[in-house]
């Protein structure tokens, strides 16, 4: 299914990055494939595990949260694959389907947490008719994903607060509506403050080697009316310098329990800039988002993606073959770089173990 990309949605209601059609046992997982946007928008229908694992590892859907909501639905066609009549061949599909959707992508922790989730629940309803095991597997899928839009609202409430009239903010890499189930993680708290007539202007950098600034950011922003400028990752430290950038606000794949936030590679380069240049630096994330289980951030596992990103961007050679290429997705952001985390239950303030478990209410 494929269609011209709207001149303006106006909102993210305006599109949906991934939706469940039908009922358990007939359904299936819609998501858009944002490996093709800005220039077309399509879908592409996932109606076995493997076309879900397959979207989460090349990208056709990414973004923390919007990855797990992916991952939740993955198991419920997992669970539903075949026609068993056993409810324990029903809960081993299940098991079998994660176990497969946890290797797509090794960094963002929303993957194995609603994956996890969906085995526990999975486990409460054993003993019952494959029908209701499958029933009830929906049911929390969609409760993963309804959750993750009131988050993102929440998150954009709190998130505008920290936001002046005036403010030139600038981003890395995607963190809108195409990142989660609704409304986005650090995009909410631009779109939230937009919509609250707070004057702002954006400056999205592109986000190499994908470019996920310069295709899904910039389009997001002109779907909402938002001034909004593209510059090149390595701009961004002069940009700072001209005082076109009062705050910085991303978004995050995992955060560890002492506030350490994994997010796109040069996430942690764009913090020690804002830090040189005294700007305040957020990092938005819902709860799902944090790993209490790790320290810090050394211990937050680097996913290494295929070289030809870098050598063959977009298809065409771009550096001599058989170069040596290291092509780490994601980078850390020590805690003592972060100003504040934008979570949905408010402000980590300062960004430390003990406010991370105050904020998130864990004893």
């Amino acid at each position: 299914m494929s269609d011209p990309v709207p001149a303006a949605l106006g909102s993210s209601e305006g599109f949906l990055t991934l939706e469940w059609k039908g009922d358990a046992r007939h359904g299936h997982l819609s998501l858009i494939d944002q490996t093709l946007l800005p220039t077309e928008k399509t879908s592409i229908e996932c109606r076995t595990v493997e076309t879900v694992w397959e979207a989460i590892k090349v990208l056709r859907v990414r973004g923390a949260p919007a990855i797990g909501v992916a991952a939740a639905y993955g198991c419920v066609i997992g669970a539903c694959s075949g026609h068993s009549t056993d409810p324990q061949a029903t809960l081993l599909q299940l098991k079998q389907a994660g176990d497969h959707l946890r290797t797509s992508r090794p960094t963002a922790v929303n993957l194995f947490w609603a994956i996890d989730r969906m085995e526990r629940t999975g486990e409460l309803v054993r003993g019952q008719s494959v029908a209701a095991i499958q029933d009830r597997l929906l049911a929390e899928a969609h409760a993963i994903a309804l959750e993750d839009r009131q988050m993102c609202r929440a998150i954009g409430r709190y998130g505008a607060t920290v936001i002046q009239p005036g403010d030139g903010i600038l981003t890395h890499c995607n963190a809108g509506g195409l990142a989660t189930a609704d409304y986005g993680t650090a995009l909410a708290c631009i779109f939230s403050a937009h919509e609250q007539g707070i004057p702002l202007h954006v400056f999205a950098d592109e986000t190499r080697p994908l470019l996920q600034g310069a295709r899904l950011t910039a389009w997001e922003l002109q779907q909402r009316n938002i001034p909004a400028t593209l510059i090149c990752d390595n701009m961004a430290a002069q940009v700072m310098r001209e005082g076109r950038i009062q705050r910085v606000i991303v978004g995050a794949d995992r955060i560890a329990a002492n506030g350490d936030a994994a997010n796109k590679i040069g996430t942690y380069g764009v913090a020690v800039l804002a830090h040189a240049h005294n700007i305040p630096f957020y990092v938005a994330a819902p709860s799902s988002t944090f790993d209490l289980s790790i320290p810090d951030g050394s211990h937050i596992p680097i996913e290494q993606r295929d070289p030809r990103e870098i050598t063959h961007g977009f298809g065409k050679a771009t550096a001599p073959e058989g170069i040596n290429v290291y092509n780490p997705a994601f980078d850390v952001t020590p805690s003592s770089l972060i100003t504040a985390i934008i979570t949905e239950h408010g402000l980590i303030q300062p960004v430390n173990a003990e406010a991370v478990r105050a904020v998130l209410q864990v004893r």
